[in-house]
């Protein structure tokens, strides 16, 4: 886990000694960090307050974490949450479950994800909700609530058209039947995903009217103890405050990040969370001719003043950037320049003769008047922002900025 540490001056290297950063063995100084990623704190925390401003009062706030909390690191972010007001915390695994839960006892916690057999004595433990998909599930979580004389909580995930986790929309009635009549199973709350809601508003709309039926058949609105839930981040662009759902998941969006561009969403106004920087190692000439990186992709055509990063894509910066990402140095542009390799990026730094080495480089976020988004990031590496900001790998130190989320 990183160290947590206030607000500082924008372009100023964070100091090592963060917790998980080394030290040189037997002496004071720490190693200076190399390549490090900036979270926001207190901007976390108010999105997550305008997200709760434009939704129905009494919508629960469903905050997603897996994946180590999207890359932010799962200590630092659960704990801001629970401090801002999230209802229910989401993970993936029972793993992710039990960690938070040694962050705070009494937020619920809810596993999206299938639990293997060997796995489900740990919910008990762990005091968690299962999420259940099969007729095999809930009688194994029956069998296991009956020996330890506990009852089980659950949600029911319904699979209204993406083909993953949950039970067939047609043949919910049945599961669902057989969760009531389970003597150690209680349902807790019924759920769909919207697999497309970023990309076919659509099948969305489709998805939606599906799980409405489905839920209409079994006649659940009439329950007052039940969560139901169906909107993600990118969802929540087509939730209508009339709906009957009384529960949202949130991810990206917390995260300061709209789940697609021209979003609606943008109203929420949400702040960038997390940054990403690394430093110039070393400046040098070459002469034009020269080929770029390995496999030579890219050759000088002029005498080219080059940096070379501190970070490649050993530290998370795809290899296929080369060529068509750019960097900000001292609040300028810099294009990326031939294959980024394991551990050192190379930068066309020419047009910003006043590049030295140590300079602060910004791969995501701000500098100065500049800025790099995470979407533009993610375009430039051919995916995601959540793939993006989950493969931040490890050796890169999370540096958190505190303040008040006001």
């Amino acid at each position: 886990m990183g160290s947590v540490r206030p607000s500082r001056a924008p372009h100023a290297p964070p100091e090592a000694g963060a917790a998980g950063t080394k030290r040189i063995m037997n002496a004071d100084t720490p190693l200076p960090t190399r390549c490090w990623a900036e979270i926001d704190l207190a901007a976390l925390e108010r999105n997550l307050k305008h997200i709760r401003a434009a939704l129905p009062e009494d919508i629960r706030y469903v905050a997603v974490v897996k994946a180590d909390a999207y890359g932010h690191g799962l200590h630092p972010t659960v704990a801001r949450l629970m401090h801002s007001g999230a209802d229910m915390f989401a993970v993936a695994n029972i793993a992710e479950a039990a960690a938070v839960r040694e962050i705070g006892p009494g937020w619920p916690i809810l596993v999206l994800g299938p639990l293997l057999p060997e796995e489900m004595r740990f919910v008990l433990e762990y005091e968690v909700i299962a999420t259940v998909s099969s007729l095999a599930e809930v009688q194994r979580l029956d069998t296991l609530g009956g020996r330890a004389g506990k009852p089980i909580n659950v949600h029911l995930k319904i699979d209204t058209g993406m083909g993953r986790a949950g039970v067939w929309h047609t043949e919910a009635a049945g599961l669902y039947r057989a969760i009531l009549a389970a003597r150690h199973v209680r349902l807790r709350g019924i759920f769909t995903h919207f697999s497309s809601a970023d990309s076919d508003p659509a099948f969305t709309e489709h998805q939606r009217q599906l799980f409405l039926d489905v839920l209409t058949d079994l006649g659940v609105f009439s329950r007052t103890d039940l969560m139901i839930h169906a909107d993600n981040s990118a969802g929540l662009e087509s939730f209508a405050p009339e709906s009957p759902f009384n529960a949202v998941r949130v991810g990206l969006l917390q995260f300061g990040i709209l789940p697609y561009e021209n979003s609606l969403l943008a109203r929420v106004e949400p702040e960038p969370v997390f940054s990403f920087h690394t430093r110039v190692g070393l400046v040098k000439t070459v002469p034009p001719g020269t080929g770029i990186s390995y496999g030579r992709t890219f050759v000088t055509r002029r005498p080219t003043r080059l940096a070379v990063l501190t970070a490649g894509y050993g530290d998370g910066i795809p290899r296929c950037c080369g060529n068509r990402a750019q960097v900000l140095i001292r609040g300028r542009a810099c294009p990326v320049l031939g294959r980024v390799t394991m551990d050192q990026t190379i930068v066309d730094v020419t047009d910003a003769p006043d590049v030295e080495v140590g300079d602060e480089v910004v791969l995501v976020g701000r500098q100065g008047d500049a800025e790099i988004s995470i979407a533009r990031f993610s375009r430039w590496a051919d995916t995601i922002p959540w793939e993006t900001l989950t493969s931040i790998t490890k050796r890169v130190p999370r540096i958190y900025r505190t303040g008040l989320g006001l």
